[in-house]
């Protein structure tokens, strides 16, 4: 550990050899290049996938070119969510400020969209101008008769985890404002899948088959109709925590909605997330059901998954994804198709994440927190892992480094959840790691 930073001792541990708990939570070491990004893009992938509001980013063009389109969410509707409108603030906005910009760019995109609701994200530099967009947000609102929210998030606050938080406190100004949707006894809202490549609309398959009514997902394929009559759902099912947790917790508080949660990811974890909601309502026709949706794909999934474990037995993963359920996910998938976990970390995990991680890891998996490329590439070549799991931010490492990557995050054109998505993760990670393409390069 001589070759890290001092400060980041206690958020790298190695099973086995460490007795230490990993500490989350903490801000970046000053010096360290975290893989994190920061406020603004945290409440932006958050609320992104509400497809039929108006998402406005008052700021600089950057900042709405960064966020544009990154999250592979598909909408069954509206797509106005893909089209990424900003104030464009210049240097004469700097000086004069650009409320009267912000202002006017409000009154022309909803006159023009007509959109349900809209977001307007703050960023570093109206932090740093002080223009009041929170008094324009409420000035709209009366003028135009439909909700227009401010959305604190300048970047230099914090971490995207930061605006994970915000992005929560600003769907959660409209939850509890309507009540027109019918809504069944046995009702959810899954918070947290954001129906990346339309897994949403795997999952939705599923529970239709228990007998189960999604009132909203927040925020996947997510309509601010939907947004506003969540608080009348019995059972919140939160499957990203990093990033609803704060939600499910406010909703919890005000309206009284337990939470449970879940991951939709491997053979696992699914199953338990299905029977967790039918021990929910108590219902013994649902149960039922969920065994034998249960039943039905593993008799289908297992055998399908046989030759690649055979495969790929003894190779070796690095994981390095946002949240600390999506690891330990991961975690039990490969391991179901015949692959040890080497390195495991996360950005966003706290401390308890990092027990339960910790628990199911392998002797000698390195557990990483808030890691940076130096790190990632030194423990990669100190375990020898044939494939990375990670973001893009985390391909190039894998790729300079002359093994296999596979796409885990928001950008993936892949459907993973569910048992279908089983299949094709397994199928993805046999296609990278036995590629005949590794014999013609140099590994590092």
């Amino acid at each position: 550990m001589a070759s890290f930073l001092k400060e980041r001792e206690n958020q790298i541990v190695t099973k086995g050899k460490d007795s230490k708990d990993l500490v989350g939570g903490k801000r970046s070491a000053a010096g360290s290049v975290s893989q994190r990004a920061c406020v603004f893009c945290g409440s932006r992938v958050v609320l992104y996938p509400i497809a039929d509001a108006l998402h406005l980013v008052h700021g600089p063009i950057g900042c709405a070119s960064y966020t544009w389109d990154i999250r592979g969410s598909m909408s069954s509707g509206p797509e106005l969510h893909r089209s990424s409108f900003s104030t464009d603030l210049r240097e004469k906005h700097v000086i004069f400020g650009g409320e009267k910009q912000l202002y006017a760019a409000l009154h022309e995109l909803i006159d023009k969209h007509q959109p349900k609701a809209a977001f307007v994200y703050s960023t570093c530099i109206v932090g740093v101008i002080g223009d009041d967009v929170e008094s324009v947000c409420k000035r709209v609102t009366k003028e135009k008769g439909i909700p227009v929210i401010a959305v604190m998030a300048e970047g230099f606050q914090g971490t995207k985890k930061d605006g994970y938080k915000i992005a929560c406190e600003a769907m959660f100004s409209l939850v509890g404002t309507d009540e027109s949707k019918e809504v069944s006894p046995f009702s959810i809202n899954i918070l947290g899948d954001f129906n990346l490549a339309g897994e949403l609309w795997i999952l939705t398959e599923y529970y239709k088959r228990m007998g189960v009514q999604i009132l909203a997902s927040i925020t996947g394929d997510g309509r601010v109709n939907d947004v506003q009559n969540a608080h009348r759902a019995k059972l919140n099912v939160v499957q990203c925590s990093g990033s609803m947790m704060h939600l499910a917790k406010l909703m919890k508080e005000k309206f009284g909605i337990p939470f449970i949660k879940v991951s939709y990811f491997g053979i696992e974890d699914m199953s338990d997330a299905l029977y967790e909601v039918a021990s929910f309502f108590k219902n013994e026709e649902m149960t039922e059901s969920a065994r034998s949706l249960v039943t039905d794909e593993l008799m289908r999934l297992i055998p399908a998954l046989e030759p690649y474990k055979r495969a790929l037995q003894g190779k070796k993963a690095a994981i390095y994804v946002g949240g600390a359920f999506k690891a330990i996910s991961l975690v039990k998938a490969l391991r179901l198709i015949g692959m040890k976990t080497v390195i495991a970390g996360t950005q966003t995990g706290n401390t308890e994440d990092y027990r339960l991680l910790q628990a199911i890891c392998d002797d000698g998996c390195i557990l990483v927190d808030d890691s940076n490329p130096v790190e990632l590439s030194e423990f990669v070549k100190l375990t020898g892992a044939d494939l990375f799991i990670g973001g893009v931010k985390e391909r190039p490492i894998a790729y300079k480094l002359g093994i296999g990557f596979c796409d885990h995050n928001h950008e993936r054109k892949l459907a993973l959840a569910g048992y279908e998505g089983m299949l094709n993760f397994a199928k993805e990670v046999y296609d990278t790691v036995m590629s005949p393409v590794w014999r013609f390069t140099k590994r590092r």
